[in-house]
């Protein structure tokens, strides 16, 4: 069950200092984050529970604080394509808060849920106005989330879905944690996920992992897949990006 949105049955403690892990606040002094928190409506979600709702009439911005979020749509015949895993840290929700539109996407909790602090539009736009170095590092995130949408539909366009997995699976090993030559990507990506990401089916996206493991790319462990040369994998996509 969702806990109400208010800070007063025990996220008074998690307001406090909860926003000092949000990267985006990290330039602001203590008290000023402290006076952002204040503005903040706090809220837990539960597993798969809805943060935000596509086309939904709001404009305030997330800062996840603790947790993941996925960034989502549907099809008109009800397929789920999915964009982007939100970490704690981040933030989501800050296109509509600056351009005052629908959203463009649902964003659900994962894992264990998530701990959410939202901010309403206006103030948001005066902390960014009043903070070039928030004005700059919001612009700079908006850049590259047209850059990562500009490479997505060029792959969907452009690339077979093979090829698409392999791209798939090379910006989730760049996120992963390095061990020399391999990456480790932790949790393990559920199958489904990643055919959601590039509008494929799971079986599809288990033949190419089986594919590169059989090949030595690619290693399952109990808790995590092992990319076991990543500027390997890095070659076989950009060789097929270059030649599209």
């Amino acid at each position: 069950m969702t806990k109400p949105d208010s800070p007063a049955d025990g996220l008074a403690e998690a307001s406090a200092a909860g926003l000092d892990r949000i990267a985006l606040l990290r330039p602001l002094s203590a008290d000023q984050r402290a006076a952002v928190a204040r503005q903040c409506r706090w809220r837990r979600f539960a597993p798969d529970e809805q943060l935000i709702d596509h086309w939904a009439d709001t404009r305030d911005v997330a800062f996840l604080v603790e947790g993941r979020v996925r960034v989502l749509s549907h099809s008109a015949g009800g397929r789920e394509i999915s964009f982007n895993d939100i970490e704690a840290g981040e933030l989501v929700g800050e296109m509509s808060a600056l351009d005052g539109r629908p959203r463009s996407a649902s964003v659900v909790a994962l894992g264990e849920g998530a701990l959410v602090a939202f901010l309403p539009a206006k103030p948001f736009q005066a902390l960014v106005t009043a903070h070039p170095e928030l004005a700059m590092a919001t612009m700079l995130r908006l850049c590259d989330k047209l850059r990562g949408a500009t490479d997505r539909i060029m792959e969907l366009s452009t690339l077979g879905a093979n090829n698409r997995i392999h791209a798939e699976l090379l910006r989730l090993a760049k996120r992963g944690s390095r061990q020399g030559a391999s990456a480790i990507i932790a949790p393990i990506p559920v199958h489904s996920d990643i055919a959601a990401r590039v509008s494929t089916t799971r079986e599809t996206v288990a033949r190419v992992l089986s594919d590169l493991a059989r090949d030595g790319m690619l290693e399952r462990r109990p808790d995590a897949l092992v990319v076991r040369d990543l500027s390997r994998l890095e070659m076989l996509v950009e060789d097929v990006r270059g030649g599209a």
